[in-house]
């Protein structure tokens, strides 16, 4: 569905209440530790109040609602850019920690 924020977003079909765990965004490779999207991380936008979080266990990563959300209310996350010392590419972050 197209978002306000950028491009496509995220959003509810139906009420969703605080706390449910929506499922894996990311997949951590553990022997190439490189990291995967899955379709539910694909279209989640960035916002400075975000109504979502991702909690990272072992190697997954789980999309978390951090309020009740209405039908068709886009799920935000807050994620920010940082560089690797020593690496000229920049790398998006999700933010987990807890709000």
């Amino acid at each position: 569905m197209p978002s306000k924020i950028e491009g496509l977003g995220l959003f509810t079909k139906a009420h969703i209440e605080k706390g449910v765990n929506l499922g894996i965004t990311h997949v951590t490779d553990p022997i190439t530790m490189q990291i995967y999207r899955t379709p539910l991380g694909g279209f989640i936008n960035h916002s400075d109040t975000p109504n979502a979080k991702i909690v990272e266990v072992q190697r997954y990563r789980y999309l978390y609602v951090l309020q009740d959300l209405d039908p068709l209310q886009e799920i935000t996350v807050k994620y920010t850019m940082y560089k690797i010392e020593g690496d000229n590419n920049e790398h998006e972050r999700r933010d987990t920690t807890a709000t």
